[in-house]
């Protein structure tokens, strides 16, 4: 299912290292992974400023789906958005694209559940007021299922 950048605000470019190539010369599955978690994590930090030292953050699943292969001299980004809201866990969405001469390529997409989490006492906690509003705010409440 091709996504439709037009709903997605937060972009961010991603390096590809040496170290991400697998033997036959593409990015290996397992890195994509990380591509996510460090476009995550600067959405989180830049646009909804969440305060990791008071509640944290973990995943509850990871769903990918690898559309076109890259390689270490590709030029990519990758888009973020939170498509689904409720008490401590949230869905983040994620489009990774190479950037060519006709315009961006979606290459993979993939599927994040989110949760709020005290490290403290090792449970999920709601989602803290602040955060939730920034989510809804920036990525257009009418495309977030907001349960409280």
């Amino acid at each position: 299912m091709p996504e439709d950048l037009a709903d997605y605000t937060f972009r961010t470019s991603i390096p590809i290292r040496f170290s991400d190539i697998d033997a036959f010369g593409n990015v290996s599955n397992t890195i994509y992974l990380t591509y996510f978690e460090i476009a995550r994590s600067n959405y989180w930090k830049e646009i909804i400023q969440w305060d990791m030292s008071k509640v944290g953050v973990i995943l509850g699943r990871s769903e990918i789906t690898y559309l076109k292969p890259l390689k270490l001299e590709d030029q990519i980004a990758v888009y973020v958005r939170t498509t689904r809201i409720g008490n401590s866990s949230f869905d983040v969405m994620h489009v990774l694209v190479k950037i060519t001469e006709k315009g961006e390529e979606i290459c993979t997409t993939g599927k994040t559940v989110c949760i709020a989490y005290d490290y403290s006492t090792k449970k999920s906690v709601p989602i803290p007021k602040v955060e939730r509003q920034r989510m809804i705010d920036y990525d257009d409440p009418g495309l977030v299922t907001n349960t409280n």
